[in-house]
């Protein structure tokens, strides 16, 4: 029996058994999308206090909670826009990182776990500020990056949060895209690109000069992720010589890869983790249907097992460590739980929870995330997860295809509030990771080349179909929404094959690929030829681009359209859905847009979020579901 009729087997067991199943009890829609009780755990070195996001004045907020005490401090009081991420700099003051409406021109801020000291260190307009470096052995300094000297490139400065000092550490040159620390904390490696050329940068010594190691073409990957403990060679993410990536130690003195440490036959490795205290690395995570971990330390397995044994039907990982390494804080969900934080204590054995994010969705009337794969037309597998109404049996439903966005990105399995919202209203969920998306290898990643419009859109195309030839999907029921690139694949959804869909939301996306081409952030400056490979190039790929942009082929719409937009977008400027909104009413089409003046490339802010999924779940009701409409 091959692999896809394994799966197809196991698809037709899970179908069969859904009828079975309890209905779930109806949810309301801002229970899905109202701030989490607590989020964002992080312990602080000393492993005594926690720090967490929670919501203060209309927004998510920084607090501070000793171990062991049942209430927290909070030490930032944000009212007009939540706050991105927090972090322990030491034991003496937080980090954490805000934008102003979305614009994603990010501060770096600190504050004392009191509450006290608070100190905006990058207060520039329209300059984008981010960490690169927590340097956990030299209180009270951290190495952050920003553009202000030059709006498309970021140096590097160390940043003295006590005194407010910041003096640059690397200038870069105007081809480095991100930057390596050594365990010192010293910057010893960089990447450059040349929009098409990627380059790994090496030196000795800060204060040496960086020389080039290799420049390879950007198809092919070396990833840099960590110094080797004794600080002279790398550990790196490669595909170099292969099509899936692996995890490697590269000499950059010899150029050469001197050690395989993990790879795996199907798919990427993404990621890996390591104890600073020991000098070992520990696990190595890859993503089949679901996270998958090859343990390197017998030390770390042994601690995952204990764990496991305790949540055996929750997927988990140990997110955040004190520094002596006994306190683990343990991030556990499901694709029915949406999730939460445990500390375990490595010498008492002790695992207990600390907090749930949402503790009013109740896994009962949550429904399961399947994994599923079918063919598409040209032979490729794609995977996906098909979401079912619970209590309902799977036959000729209404169904919303949600393509990701990126591309280069994929779904992945796990609690997602927006499928389980409306697989709770009734609705079948189906998630493709099409052709482009990552982690399943080199080949298929470029196999989405210059493909938008084209073979992406076949890949999801085919999914309406294989629901449909499952007697799943109604075929007069099939609603497709997205956002970003998923919005871009609902527009060329509607216009290129509009015989597929009753309805489309799109969100934030894509609808004119020159404009869309000539707006890119000043940052993106660097990858514009690569993105010209990836996509097309607006001078010598006008014809396939005209061909592909949604917003020349609006005559082919039949289906009503939902346009969602943040005014401060700088990915995908407001231009792009204005000029879609635009030539449907000329048209005189009716299409129902909704901008919010205060965000950005998604909504954040907690009403603005509710307005929207309410008025897209009138809409696809209206749409997908008249005779139910009250």
């Amino acid at each position: 029996m091959n692999r896809l009729t394994i799966v197809f087997v196991l698809f037709l067991a899970f179908v069969a058994c859904q009828p079975s199943l309890k209905k779930a009890q109806p949810v309301a829609m801002e229970d899905f999308f109202k701030d989490p009780e607590k989020a964002s755990f992080r312990i602080s070195p000393n492993g005594q206090m926690i720090i967490y996001r929670a919501p203060h004045m209309g927004r998510m907020n920084v607090f501070v909670q000793k171990l062991g005490d049942t209430s927290a401090v909070a030490v930032t009081h944000e009212s007009e826009r939540s706050i991105y991420d927090a972090f322990w700099e030491s034991d003496d003051r937080i980090i954490y990182t805000k934008d102003q409406g979305g614009d994603e021109n990010t501060h770096v801020l600190s504050v004392k776990p009191d509450g006290s000291g608070l100190v905006d260190h990058t207060p520039f307009e329209k300059v984008q500020s981010t960490v690169v470096d927590i340097l956990e052995d030299r209180p009270n300094e951290l190495l952050v990056q920003h553009n202000q000297r030059n709006k498309q490139i970021f140096d590097v400065y160390l940043l003295n949060t006590a005194t407010g000092e910041m003096n640059m550490v690397a200038e870069n040159p105007g081809n480095i895209t991100g930057w390596v620390t050594d365990h010192d904390g010293k910057i010893r490696a960089a990447v450059t690109s040349d929009g098409v050329n990627t380059s790994l940068l090496f030196r000795d010594t800060e204060n040496d000069k960086f020389r080039t190691v290799i420049t390879t073409n950007f198809k092919e990957t070396l990833s840099p992720v960590l110094f080797t403990f004794d600080n002279k060679n790398l550990y790196c993410i490669s595909n170099l010589g292969r099509d899936k990536t692996a995890l490697v130690e590269y000499d950059p003195t010899t150029a050469k890869e001197v050690k395989l440490i993990y790879e795996n036959p199907d798919v990427d490795v993404s990621g890996l983790d390591y104890s600073k205290l020991r000098k070992v690395l520990t696990v190595v995570y890859y993503e089949t249907d679901k996270q998958q971990k090859h343990f390197l330390d017998s030390e770390t397995g042994q601690i995952d097992a204990k764990i496991k044994a305790q949540i055996p039907n929750y997927a988990f990982q140990i997110t955040r460590k004190s520094k002596d390494e006994t306190k683990l804080l343990a991030y556990v969900s499901s694709d029915r739980y949406f999730g939460g934080y445990y500390l375990y204590d490595v010498n008492t054995g002790e695992f207990k929870k600390l907090a749930d994010f949402k503790p009013w969705l109740k896994e009962e009337n949550m429904t399961e995330m399947k994994p599923v794969s079918y063919q598409s037309r040209d032979g490729l597998t794609i995977n996906g997860y098909l979401t079912l109404p619970l209590g309902v049996k799977p036959e000729k439903l209404p169904v919303i295809i949600n393509p990701h966005g990126g591309p280069w990105a994929r779904d992945s399995w796990g609690f997602n509030p927006e499928v389980q919202f409306l697989a709770n209203n009734g609705y079948a969920v189906l998630q493709m990771n099409f052709r482009g998306s990552t982690g399943y290898g080199r080949k298929f990643w470029e196999s989405s080349f210059k493909q938008w419009g084209q073979t992406m859109q076949d890949d999801i195309s085919d999914g309406v179909k294989w629901l449909v030839d499952q007697g799943i999907a109604d075929s007069t029921k099939v609603a497709i929404y997205g956002a970003s690139y998923g919005g871009y694949a609902t527009l060329a959804g509607l216009t290129i094959t509009p015989e597929l869909y009753a309805a489309g939301v799109d969100y934030v996306g894509v609808a004119n690929m020159f404009t869309f081409m000539n707006s890119i952030p000043p940052y993106w400056e660097p990858f514009r030829q690569m993105f010209y490979e990836q996509v097309g190039d607006p001078a010598k790929d006008s014809l396939m681009l005209a061909q592909v942009s949604p917003v020349f082929l609006v005559d082919k719409i039949k289906a009503p359209l939902f346009v969602a937009q943040g005014a401060n977008d700088p990915r995908v400027n407001k231009a792009e859905s204005d000029q879609m909104v635009k030539a449907l009413k000329d048209r005189g089409v009716d299409v129902e847009y909704m901008v919010k003046a205060n965000e950005g490339h998604g909504f954040y802010n907690q009403e603005n979020q509710f307005d929207f999924y309410r008025s897209m779940l009138a809409f696809l009701d209206k749409h997908l579901k008249p005779q139910e409409t009250k």
